[in-house]
């Protein structure tokens, strides 16, 4: 049992009824999960709000409410009504408090970025734990505590789900966590309730502006920028031109790292490293540290990427030698994941499902001058029409040869995605064959690889299933490779 007063200790609130000297039972959020004795948070959500189930959760026993707004209860009602400015920042601390503060007994890393952030999690989980650190990854594919691995449903959980993975990591003999922080957990106030140990961003793109997301750009940059407002120490990409911006008023010490930039870690001397079916680059490491580095995945995203690993895991006296380890052997489940097949032509997996991001891999992989370079793709049901065209136009544009198949039709036809990827591919000159089959498609372009090749199989990344008529059947893009070289 808690006691009220205790979790509402860092908060400002009113109690408007009843007393705080209560003890409650439970901490819950969702109406269904009402148990006797609970607290209960009234959330206003996009589409729900929990204060219009006060009285149903009052009769259900909840011994205690937490609101923003006024509810109305019959006065016979044995029940605490507090109240607060808003609730969601309010859950954060009560969680917080309910778990027993664990984020104080983690070093915790925080990323946020509209690119490079699920990667760069992976990374520094690597490095650090080849350091003897022991490290809980919360992020867009999983939340990993020890041997465990939980599915994500969000980038940054609810901070009540949050604070219980913390709780779990720390129990599990975790020293360290590394998440993933979006602007929409940001915004949301599921990272509050603790301070970060380190806050970094990576770059910024237009992204997630619309209905329940961000009203505009600048909504989403500010929301970005409260990271670092909440952590110790900030780490920022100078060489994006939103830095300055996202990092005004901040309240951590700030440092830099960048490329381009005159920053206080940099990279210099790029090398585009080629051969035996593998693709990479080297780079030497200069200012606050010095030392050369070989990485095994193409192209100057993953420079920024294995840099700002070097960043953050620098404050934790990792060695040199235990950072090029760490980084040569670094693998990220669909993020440019190379598959070996072959000595003569490269193949990779990699989760670019929108122009954009499959814009920026083939220009990454051209500048590696392969012999052709093929592109495997489909697009979602159900979707926009516009994201396919525009994928079409992109493949056709930049890839010698686009095959064009199967990715989650749900309830669409998928020829009829196909048929619209065409219209795309049709504004181009650009060469493409249609294999409905995903595996098909994949035996196609393994079985006429050429020497010097690099294909692409984009879009669906670690997912692990094809969604047809809203039932989701196994099926993993390492798999379907494995049983096509089994066959051959």
């Amino acid at each position: 049992m808690n006691r009220l007063k205790d979790l509402l200790s860092k908060l400002e609130y009113e109690c408007v009824r009843g007393t705080e000297e209560i003890e409650v039972s439970e901490l819950v959020y969702d109406s269904r999960k009402v148990v006797p004795g609970c607290l209960f948070i009234c959330i206003v959500g996009a589409n729900v709000d929990g204060h219009d189930f006060a009285m149903q959760v009052v009769e259900n026993g909840a011994k205690v409410l937490v609101v923003q707004k006024d509810i109305e209860l019959p006065k016979e009602a044995d029940v605490t009504v507090i109240k607060v400015e808003d609730t969601r920042y309010a859950m954060a601390f009560i969680s917080a408090a309910y778990f027993g503060n664990p984020a104080e007994k983690l070093k915790v890393i925080g990323i946020t970025g509209t690119k490079g952030k699920t990667t760069t999690t992976y990374l520094v989980k690597s490095i650090l734990e080849q350091a003897g650190r022991k490290v809980g990854l919360i992020g867009t594919i999983e939340v990993i505590i020890g041997d465990t691995h939980i599915h994500a449903n969000n980038t940054t959980p609810e901070s009540y789900l949050l604070q219980q993975y913390f709780r779990q990591m720390v129990d599990a003999g975790c020293d360290t966590v590394v998440m993933e922080v979006s602007s929409q957990g940001l915004m949301l106030h599921r990272t509050q309730g603790f301070v970060f140990d380190f806050g970094i961003f990576t770059n910024l793109e237009p992204d997630h502006i619309g209905p329940n997301e961000h009203k505009d750009f600048e909504d989403y940059l500010s929301c970005k920028g409260l990271l670092f407002k909440q952590c110790k120490v900030g780490i920022v990409n100078k060489d994006d031109k939103h830095w300055a911006q996202v990092s005004a008023g901040h309240t951590c010490k700030l440092e830099t790292y960048g490329i381009e930039a005159d920053a206080d870690l940099k990279a210099e001397n790029l090398e585009l490293l080629s051969g035996g079916g593998k693709l990479g680059v080297a780079f030497d490491v200069k200012g606050l540290m010095d030392f050369h580095v070989e990485i095994a995945t193409p192209g100057k995203f993953s420079v920024y990427n294995a840099l700002t690993a070097i960043a953050i895991c620098r404050h934790f006296a990792v060695s040199e030698d235990a950072i090029q380890n760490a980084l040569l052997q670094a693998k990220v489940k669909g993020r440019i994941e190379l598959v070996k097949v072959s000595d003569d032509f490269t193949l990779m997996i990699d989760y670019a499902h929108n122009a954009m991001a499959l814009e920026s891999l083939l220009s990454t992989l051209k500048e590696y001058k392969p012999n052709r370079l093929v592109s495997v793709f489909g697009c979602g049901g159900n979707r926009s029409k516009l994201r396919r065209y525009e994928m079409g136009e992109v493949s056709g544009k930049m890839a010698d040869l686009t095959i064009i198949t199967s990715d989650n039709p749900r309830f669409e036809e998928p020829q009829a995605i196909i048929d619209d990827i065409k219209i795309g591919i049709g504004k181009t000159d650009g060469k493409y064959v249609e294999i409905c089959d995903r595996k098909e498609a994949i035996a196609y372009a393994i079985a006429n690889g050429e020497p010097g090749d690099i294909i692409v199989l984009a879009g669906k990344g670690h997912e692990d299933y094809q969604e047809i008529k809203g039932v989701k059947y196994p099926m993993d893009e390492r798999d379907l490779i494995q049983d096509i070289l089994a066959g051959r």
